[in-house]
């Protein structure tokens, strides 16, 4: 019955890579269906591994440089030359993104996208003609503003000092000067691929969504938001083209904001799926699928708002294909996410975060057997006449 199983995974924040955990699904069938033609598609989101994986589904590469991380230190990060040779891809996780945050510094009022302008900067010194920034997994909130001034904007206090880096300064911000941008911008597209849903400011801003998760308290959030709003106020009036909302529209807080920032510039921000997935052939390789196992660290209320799972679902369901979805952990609306089948927790018992972790891997094996196994007794089971919604089979005595 089951003959081709199509593994398309997002990754596990802090855990597994999207090709770790096609891996690891992999492994699970094989356990059950040893003769299956598995299609492995670990999917990307703009986040972790981004650059790495567009770079091997064109046959380009990694281009390594040194550049500014997030918490103000100069790191080893890389963007990716595709295989045209004339778009590179600057995946802000990989000089900007949270795992680079230590624990103990998380403080999204001090983070900065400083390293982003650093990488598209050295994307023009190749000559590219396009650059695509993917967005996901920051652990900024500075709505871009450090990748404007390493691009080579200055943000001024109403006195005319520069304002430090981080989000926590926005609030301060009187003026920007743009005559020192990088004259080379002009000469590339710049797209930015974004969850549409993420928007800068408002009741829905980015600082109240996603600032607790990367470490701000509830008197922060509430700061960040201020500073976001009068960003997009002065960014408005000082950069950006006519006619931009910054403020609301669509991405503009994407990545904590870097969305708006680029946005300013004249980027295009575009459904990164829209953008990512035709590198991939996505939906061809799904609609020769007999089965279709996606994953992702959680599965609740917010995967139909732009996440892997529900974006895999909805493009197999085009092609009448069977869904399930495998999750560090199913959260409220989990059973619920359009065009998925079937869904399982990878936790087979209570533990630890810390060894939830540690053990991802070992975890989402197992529980794509249990899964699959299931899947199997239920094809094997004798045909039985559909009952109705409204009739209950009669009590054993």
């Amino acid at each position: 019955m089951l003959t081709r199983v199509v593994v398309a995974p997002s990754g596990f924040k802090e855990s597994l890579s999207a090709e770790a955990a096609a891996d690891a699904i992999a492994a699970g069938v094989r356990r059950v269906l040893p003769d299956a033609e598995i299609d492995l598609v670990p999917l990307v989101d703009g986040g972790e591994g981004t650059a790495l994986a567009l770079a091997a589904a064109t046959g380009g590469r990694l281009v390594t440089v040194p550049a500014t991380g997030p918490v103000g230190d100069t790191i080893g990060a890389h963007f990716a030359l595709l295989g045209s040779g004339d778009t590179a891809v600057v995946e802000m996780a990989a000089v900007a993104g949270l795992s680079l945050v230590p624990r103990d510094l998380r403080d999204p009022g001090a983070t900065t996208t400083y390293g982003v302008g650093e990488l598209i900067r050295s994307a023009l010194d190749l000559g590219v003609r396009r650059i695509l920034v993917g967005c996901g997994d920051s652990g900024t909130s500075d709505g871009g503003a450090g990748a404007l001034q390493a691009l080579g904007a200055r943000l001024l206090d109403e006195e005319g000092r520069e304002l430090p880096h981080g989000g926590a300064a926005l609030a301060r911000l009187h003026r920007i000067d743009p005559r020192g941008l990088d004259s080379r911008l002009a000469e590339v597209e710049l797209l930015v691929a974004c969850n549409p849903y993420n928007v800068l400011c408002g009741e829905r801003g980015v600082a109240r969504v996603f600032g607790p998760q990367k470490g701000a308290t509830p008197v922060q959030v509430e700061e960040l938001s201020a500073g976001l709003e009068n960003w997009a106020f002065v960014l408005t009036r000082d950069v950006a083209v006519p006619d931009t909302d910054l403020r609301s529209g669509p991405g503009t807080g994407a990545s904590g904001g870097l969305g708006a920032g680029l946005a300013a510039l004249g980027a295009r921000l575009l459904p990164r799926f829209d953008v990512l997935l035709n590198h991939l052939d996505l939906d061809a390789r799904l609609a020769r699928a007999d089965l279709v196992v996606t994953a992702e660290g959680a599965l609740d209320h917010q995967t139909p708002r732009g996440k892997v799972p529900a974006e895999v679902a909805r493009r197999a369901k085009l092609h009448g294909r069977p869904v399930l979805a495998l999750a560090g952990t199913l959260g409220e609306g989990a059973h619920e996410v359009p065009g998925v089948d079937a869904c399982s927790g990878i936790l087979p018992a209570p533990m630890a975060l810390a060894e939830a972790l540690i053990r991802a891997s070992e975890l989402l094996t197992d529980a794509t057997e249990r899964a699959l196994r299931m899947i199997v007794l239920g094809a094997r089971l004798p045909a039985q006449a559909e009952v109705s919604g409204t009739q209950r089979p009669s009590s054993v005595r």
